[in-house]
């Protein structure tokens, strides 16, 4: 059932979001030169790898100035994360405040790699640093959005919290749960496009 609500609520996504998914997709090809979409290797349900798509909102070659950048990592923990990232582009800080740039995970959802709802899937570089109590978060398919992104996003910035709360979603699993948070999550993103 999760399975089928996935497919139905990602191709509905998918064909309303296609008029400005192509209008994203031209500013990005003005802006700077590049690929439009990026596809960050990620690990998946079971440690498989997967190319998770996002639309691009850095520099072209970015993935290779990350190393000069480690020590700003706002992040503690097995995450990468700065607020004020210098790779990325005007339109990529646009499309990250509105989640716009998120867009092309539909398609992650419809091949299975991804569901709607559940943890956020780790970079390769992430999981060589996990415990192994930290993989308990890959037991279940990753998530566009999750129980992380609705309680507090990036104000928290601690990894072991993280985890407690994919933990929680994992053992509290309910139709009616991501449902929830899919909810939330619409009113999170519209009040950080309120705010904007």
């Amino acid at each position: 059932m999760k399975r089928l609500f996935d497919i139905v609520i990602a191709v509905t996504g998918l064909v309303l979001a296609s008029p400005i998914m192509m209008a994203i997709a031209i500013l990005i090809k003005i802006e700077s030169r590049g690929p439009i979409f990026y596809s960050c290797r990620r690990i998946g349900r079971g440690w498989k790898p997967f190319g998770m798509l996002k639309f691009r909102t850095m520099v072209d070659g970015a993935e290779n100035l990350k190393q000069t950048l480690m020590a700003s990592n706002e992040m503690n923990g097995h995450i990468f994360k700065i607020e004020h990232d210098p790779r990325v582009t005007r339109l990529g800080a646009i499309l990250r405040k509105s989640s716009l740039d998120e867009f092309p995970q539909f398609l992650n959802v419809m091949r299975g790699d991804m569901s709607l709802v559940g943890t956020r899937p780790p970079t390769v570089e992430e999981f060589r640093e996990y415990e192994a109590r930290h993989r308990c978060r890959l037991s279940i398919t990753p998530g566009v959005t999750g129980l992380w992104q609705v309680s507090g996003r990036s104000e928290i910035k601690d990894f072991e919290e993280i985890v407690q709360l994919d933990t929680e979603y994992i053992s509290n699993w309910s139709l009616l749960l991501d449902l929830h948070i899919i909810l939330k999550t619409i009113v999170v993103v519209l009040r950080m496009h309120g705010s904007s």
